[in-house]
């Protein structure tokens, strides 16, 4: 296996992380790599993005409905009201991640964000961006990083600001997430034409 594209049941190429499961072919062809905007759509990724560490993608995708409805669908004006009594809740929540670091930090995150002006976590998140014209397309997974300088500098930028269980790992997971980057390999059916 070169670790490049790969053709799909359809006989396009894609991404070969994106072959394994229908669930993450979906995600892989619909979602990853595309632009987010919006405070409360980011602190979903965000959050969704500290609940996977440590963990398959897979795992968080597949529980992500769960996660909507057990956090409010992630309105950082509504999960920043939360109350222990909520703590609780969650911790019991089968529909979830029971991971009490990781619910804990994203109570605390909302009462942060919900401090800031609207669209704050947004620009600050996309100040971040690389120019996509400089990066070429990485033409195997091999080629893909895992942290950047930009996701370093995020991430400090974030816990600065006092934003909790976000490294420079798990930051570039969200850009990459979030069409920060176009981290789709060269000869990817999903791959953006932009430059």
């Amino acid at each position: 296996m070169s670790g490049g594209v790969e053709p799909a049941a359809d006989g396009r190429p894609r991404c070969p992380w994106g072959l394994s499961t229908d669930d993450y072919l979906a995600y892989h062809d619909t979602e990853w790599g595309r632009p987010v905007h919006g405070d409360d759509a980011l602190f979903e990724r965000l959050c969704l993005e500290a609940f996977q560490s440590g963990l398959s993608w897979l795992t968080i995708l597949r529980r992500r409905e769960g996660f909507r409805s057990a956090f409010a669908g992630f309105k950082i004006s509504a999960v920043a009201e939360f109350t222990d009594a909520d703590k609780e809740r969650l911790l019991a929540d089968a529909g979830i991640i029971r991971n009490r670091a990781k619910i804990e930090a994203t109570l605390a995150n909302a009462k942060v964000l919900a401090e800031w002006p609207d669209g704050e976590l947004d620009a600050l998140i996309w100040s971040y961006a690389p120019d996509r014209a400089a990066r070429p397309a990485p033409r195997t997974v091999g080629d893909v990083p895992a942290v950047t300088p930009e996701s370093t500098a995020l991430a400090k930028d974030l816990k600065k600001r006092g934003l909790r269980f976000i490294g420079p790992t798990t930051a570039y997971a969200l850009m990459q997430a979030c069409g920060l980057v176009d981290d789709h390999l060269a000869g990817c059916v999903a791959r953006s034409t932009e430059a």
